[in-house]
C-alpha cells in the first residue's frame, strides 16, 4: 500500500535516471530539496551500473526491499537497480466523480494513480453531470487539490451534456483549466457537429479526443465481432464502427487542421489510417491501452465480464498492429482508460455488465510484459510512452530530471514482483481481468514537490527479481 508524506529533502542514491526530454540514461545520485531538484550527480558507467544493481539485488536489505532511511523531513533511499524518470502521465482515466462515487472518487482514483506511478491524470467528462461547464472543471480541480495525491487536468466535453448536438464553449472551459475535449464513452457522430467542433478547437488551440465508435455499427455488441463471439453466440462489435469514425475524422482534420487525438486505438486498420495521416503531415496523435497491447478477445471466452470493454479486445493481428504502431511512433503514448465498476455491476453477465476495467496500478508492468519481456522495447521506451508522449499530446510541459527543475518524478522498480489482488489495489473497484496474475515491475515512489507517495510492502508482493 502507499503512504502520502512530505519531505524537505529526498536523496536517491545510485539510481538509473531515464529522461526522454534530455535524452539521458545514466546512473546518478539525485537530491531533491524543498520540492526542487538540487543535484543530479553521475556516479557510474552503464557497466558499473549493471554490477551495482546486481549487488543491490543480492545484498541485505530492509523489509521494503532496500536500505531506506526516513527521519523527520528527510528521506534517503539506496536506489541501486531502480529507475527514476519524469512523473508518469495518464491522459485517459474515469474518476467517476461526481455522480458515480460508488465506483470511484477523485480521492481513491488519485491514490490509485499515485500507487501506479502517475503524477498527472486527465479524467474524462462522462460524469453526472457531464463536465461541460466552468463549474464542472473547477469542481474536479478543487477536489483533486483537497486529496493532494496527484495532479489532475480535467478533460471537458466536446458537446453540451455529451449529447452530440451542440459544441461546448471551448474558450471558457480552457480558461477554467480544461486540458482537452472529449465526449468519451460515445463518439460525436454528426458530421456537421464534429466539423464545427474542429473549427472551434482550431480557433482556440485545443485538442479533440475522440472515442471512435458509430453506434449503428456497434449497437448491441458485447465483444469483438469474430470467432469468439460466434462460438459463444454473443453479439459482436464490428471493428468498422471504430475504423469508419477514424476515417471520417481524418477527412475533417485534413480540411480544418485542428489537433485531433484518437482514444484507445484498437484495430489494425485504425493504426494504418493514423500512420498515413501522420505521413501526410496532419496534426494527429493516438493512444493505446495496456490491455489492447496484451490481450485478445479469447480472454472473453470464459465469460469473464472484467474482460468486456469498449473498444473490445480484438484479434492477435490487431494486438500485433498496435504494438508495431507504438514502436514506430504511429501511436504516441499509452493511456489506461481506467474505468471502475462495482462487483455487482460486473456480475450481471456478459450481455448486461458495463464495459471497462481498472488500469492505473497495473499499467507499467502490463506494458513491460507486452513490450519489454517480449524483446520489442526497453525501459527507456516505456518511460517515453508514459511521459513525453502523453504530455506532447496535450501540449503540456514535461519537467526534466535536472537541477533547478520542479520535482515531478516517479521511481520504478523494474524487478519487483507482485500479485494483482484487491488488497494490493487502491481503487474503489477491482474490475480487472488480471486478478490473480503475478506481474513484474511497479512504482515504489512518486514525488510532486515535497509530497511523496511511498510504497509500503504487503503480503501480495514477492521478492525482487523472482
Amino acid at each position: 500500500m502507499i503512504r502520502i508524506e512530505r519531505f524537505d529533502e529526498i536523496s536517491l542514491l545510485g539510481v538509473r535516471v531515464i529522461d526522454p526530454l534530455a535524452r539521458l540514461d545514466a546512473v546518478a545520485d539525485v537530491v531533491v530539496r524543498r520540492g526542487v531538484i538540487e543535484t543530479v550527480t553521475p556516479v557510474h558507467t552503464a557497466e558499473e551500473h549493471r554490477r551495482s544493481a546486481q549487488e543491490g539485488l543480492n545484498s541485505e536489505v530492509s523489509d521494503s526491499g532496500r536500505e531506506t532511511e526516513a527521519r523527520s523531513s528527510r528521506l534517503k533511499i539506496d536506489a541501486r537497480g531502480l529507475i527514476l524518470c519524469p512523473g508518469l502521465a495518464d491522459i485517459h482515466v474515469h474518476l467517476r466523480e461526481p455522480g458515480f462515487e460508488h465506483k470511484e472518487t477523485i480521492g481513491t482514483g488519485c491514490r490509485a494513480a499515485a500507487a501506479g506511478g502517475f503524477t498527472f491524470v486527465a479524467p474524462m467528462p462522462n460524469t453526472k453531470p457531464a463536465v461541460d461547464s466552468i463549474e464542472g472543471v473547477r469542481y474536479a480541480l478543487d477536489r483533486a487539490a483537497q486529496e493532494d495525491a496527484c495532479e489532475v487536468g480535467p478533460i471537458a466535453a466536446i458537446t453540451v451534456g455529451r449529447e452530440g448536438r451542440v459544441p461546448a464553449d471551448f474558450a471558457s472551459l480552457l480558461t477554467a483549466g480544461a486540458v482537452a475535449f472529449s465526449d468519451d464513452g460515445v463518439g460525436v457522430e454528426d458530421d456537421a457537429v464534429m466539423a464545427d467542433a474542429f473549427r472551434r478547437a482550431r480557433d482556440v488551440g485545443a485538442v479533440l479526443i475522440q472515442h471512435c465508435e458509430y453506434r449503428a455499427l456497434s449497437a448491441g455488441g458485447v465483444l469483438n465481432k469474430g470467432a469468439v463471439a460466434a462460438r459463444r453466440g454473443w453479439p459482436g462489435l464490428d471493428p468498422q464502427s471504430e475504423d469508419a469514425m477514424i476515417e471520417r475524422d481524418l477527412r475533417l482534420c485534413r480540411g480544418i487542421r485542428a489537433r485531433y487525438h484518437v482514444a484507445h486505438l484498437s484495430t489494425a486498420t485504425g493504426v494504418e489510417l493514423v500512420r498515413r495521416a501522420k505521413e501526410d503531415g496532419l496534426p494527429v496523435t493516438a493512444e493505446v491501452t495496456p490491455h489492447h497491447l496484451l490481450l485478445t478477445d479469447e480472454a472473453c471466452d470464459a465469460g469473464d465480464t472484467n474482460a468486456k470493454m469498449h473498444p473490445p479486445l480484438r484479434t492477435a493481428a490487431d494486438v500485433e498492429a498496435c504494438r508495431r504502431g507504438l514502436l514506430d511512433g504511429t501511436i504516441d503514448c499509452v493511456a489506461t482508460d481506467h474505468a471502475p465498476h462495482t462487483a455487482e455491476e460486473k456480475a450481471r453477465g456478459m450481455l448486461q455488465a458495463p464495459p471497462g476495467l481498472i488500469g492505473l496500478e497495473t499499467a507499467v508492468p502490463l506494458v513491460a510484459r507486452a513490450m519489454i519481456e517480449t524483446g520489442l522495447a526497453d525501459w527507456a521506451a516505456l518511460v517515453r510512452w508514459f511521459t513525453e508522449g502523453p504530455m506532447r499530446v496535450l501540449g503540456r510541459r514535461l519537467h526534466a530530471v535536472a537541477p533547478r527543475q520542479p520535482a515531478n518524478l516517479t521511481l520504478l522498480d523494474p524487478a519487483a514482483t507482485w500479485k494483482v489482488e484487491p488488497t494490493a489495489l487502491h481503487s474503489r473497484s477491482f474490475n480487472t481481468p488480471f486478478l490473480g496474475w503475478w506481474l513484474t515491475g511497479r512504482a515504489v515512489l512518486t514525488i510532486v514537490g515535497r509530497r511523496v507517495a511511498r510504497r509500503i510492502e504487503t503480503s501480495a508482493e514477492g521478492p525482487r527479481g523472482k
